[in-house]
């Protein structure tokens, strides 16, 4: 089962998943989301941690709070990395990192199940979403048929307001007086 953590407060409200063996950096792999940024000891053995950004977040994005504790804890849970001293930034402006405080929250976290909620909802969005489009459409078409029945000349001439000339004769009327009701 793939740990979690949640990031100290003051550093903001970000989950950071953490694998401690082979079979569970797998598992970190296979269930992570496109947001999840990597931690890793380069060129030795050490746990897999991934943070996980908030949509629409990029690298660039990451408080120097969140960083920290995610390098320290590639470099606590590293077998040979446990060692070395972690430096972040230019030959100007270095940025060190020590030891961590205590997180306020930690637990085991089931990565499929996560991964598995979080198609599903997107599955259930993107099937609303489609329900919605074909709603509108359907509506638009209705819309357009009745601006196309109201621009239409069939209702125009019906039968029954209609009068021949053998109608007109029968009346006995004067064209004069056809006309007149005429306007």
């Amino acid at each position: 089962m793939v740990f979690y953590f949640k990031a100290r407060p003051e550093a903001g409200d970000y989950t950071i998943f953490m694998g401690l063996d082979k079979y569970e950096n797998e598992e970190l792999i296979k269930y992570g989301f496109p947001e999840d940024i990597w931690f890793h000891v380069d060129k030795m053995s050490s746990a897999h941690v991934y943070l996980r950004l908030h949509k629409g977040q990029s690298i660039d994005d990451i408080s120097e709070g969140v960083l920290e504790d995610c390098v320290q804890l590639v470099k606590a849970n590293s077998i040979q990395g446990n060692n070395i001293f972690i430096e972040l930034g230019d030959e100007s402006s270095f940025i060190s990192f020590f030891l961590l405080g205590s997180y306020c929250e930690s637990g085991k976290a089931d990565k499929r199940a996560e991964r598995e909620a979080v198609n599903a909802a997107e599955r259930a969005e993107r099937k609303q979403q489609l329900r919605d489009k074909k709603r509108r459409e359907e509506l638009e078409k209705l819309e357009k048929d009745r601006q196309a029945e109201l621009r239409s000349y069939k209702n125009l001439m019906v039968a029954e307001k209609m009068t021949s000339n053998k109608d007109i004769a029968s009346t006995n009327k004067s064209l004069q007086e056809l006309e007149e009701d005429f306007m």
